[in-house]
């Protein structure tokens, strides 16, 4: 049995279809990121997975039980860790008070463990912390019970670069564990290094789902070079090169300067000096020629084409993730309408209670799963 299954999920605003016959599973003991542009519908998707909205169409379940089932959602929640992209506690509570209340709801069996690793103040009241201190106390409050499924939205958010790669080794080691882990992300070297699969959503409606290898191989890389004079035409002609720009492309006025020779092997100036040839999309600057492109094929079979090239520098890196939802995925002209939808998922539904409305509302739902932190 899967850990999530959404079957023909729908949420329809009117408007605004926010989730679309969204359908897919997650699978036990996975780590499977949810990925989409802004406004793509993931919030609307983890609120309804949550019970904190409900479908217009569809059915979800998590650990084998109904969401739209009160008794059977709050048995769920029992085993459920979850964390926001924005955790709202108690400011005038100290962080220990916060996990008191906590503990007193669903249990604590880890927290000493968690408060070791993640090291939030937990001393000090909440109005004092930092954004990643929040985080950091949120994380234990997510795990500190021993969930069996955990959901995250931007896990990361706030956190420094060692914190993210110490979460990054604790989560892979919650997986080797049996915990099943879904979370939602914009940070492409996180989900390379978490994910085992990953399921995308653009305009309300399920793109792909795929292992991140496969997703990652499509994407490709950035490459930026600079090279001590333009490059011949045929360089950059190799399978896996998209999208080339170069400073040839703002510096189209140097072409209307110069006249082109008879024989097409340069340009000739105005004072009757010949230039370097063209050649392809590069032009010389006084820094030398850049080029910059999406490349999805081999790379030792793009260095080995540059080698016999003088390059003055070189970079490759990850694709960020927004190119390749503009890539593979296409322009989405309601993603201005979907961003607020989403944010109406977010806040209208079910306002962030803080203070003595936040315990009161921990209170009322005891024994569910990181409730005052939602």
């Amino acid at each position: 049995m899967a850990a999530i299954e959404l079957e023909g999920l729908t949420k329809d605003y009117g408007e605004v279809l926010a989730n679309d016959g969204v359908t897919f599973d997650v699978d036990r003991g996975e780590i499977f990121g949810y990925l989409g542009p802004n406004g793509a519908g993931k919030t609307t998707t983890i609120r309804t997975l949550l019970g904190f909205i409900a479908p217009t169409a569809g059915t979800a379940r998590l650990l084998g039980h109904e969401v739209t089932d009160e008794g059977e959602l709050l048995e769920a929640k029992r085993r459920l860790g979850y964390l926001p992209d924005s955790p709202a506690f108690d400011e005038t509570a100290t962080g220990r008070e916060v996990l008191d209340l906590h503990a007193s709801i669903k249990g604590d069996r880890r927290s000493d463990e968690l408060l070791d690793r993640f090291d939030p103040p937990v001393d000090r009241e909440i109005r004092d912390y930092s954004r990643g201190n929040v985080q950091k106390l949120g994380l234990v409050t997510t795990f500190m019970h021993d969930p069996d499924l955990v959901i995250l939205d931007e896990p990361t958010s706030g956190l420094d670069p060692l914190l993210q790669q110490r979460f990054a080794e604790f989560l892979r080691a919650e997986r080797e564990r049996g915990v099943t882990v879904f979370f939602s992300s914009h940070i492409l070297s996180e989900v390379r290094r978490l994910c085992d699969r990953v399921g995308i959503i653009r305009n309300g409606r399920l793109v792909t789902v795929e292992p991140v290898e496969s997703l990652l191989d499509r994407s490709g890389k950035v490459v930026r070079l600079r090279a001590t004079k333009p490059l011949p035409r045929d360089a950059l002609a190799i399978d896996g090169v998209h999208d080339l720009e170069s400073d040839a492309d703002a510096a189209g006025a140097g072409a209307s300067e110069g006249v082109a020779d008879d024989d097409g092997g340069g340009t000739e100036t105005e004072t009757g000096t010949e230039t370097e040839p063209e050649a392809g999309a590069g032009t010389r600057t006084a820094t030398g020629s850049e080029y910059a492109f999406t490349f999805t094929g081999d790379v030792n079979a793009l260095l080995d084409r540059l080698r016999e090239y003088r390059l003055l520098d070189l970079s490759i890196e990850e694709a960020p993730l927004e190119d390749i939802f503009m890539r593979f995925y296409g322009q989405d002209d309601g993603d201005e309408r979907r961003v607020q939808t989403d944010r109406l998922a977010a806040g209208a539904d079910a306002p962030n209670p803080t203070g003595d409305e936040a315990r009161a509302d921990a209170a009322d739902e005891r024994g569910q799963a990181g409730e005052d932190d939602v």
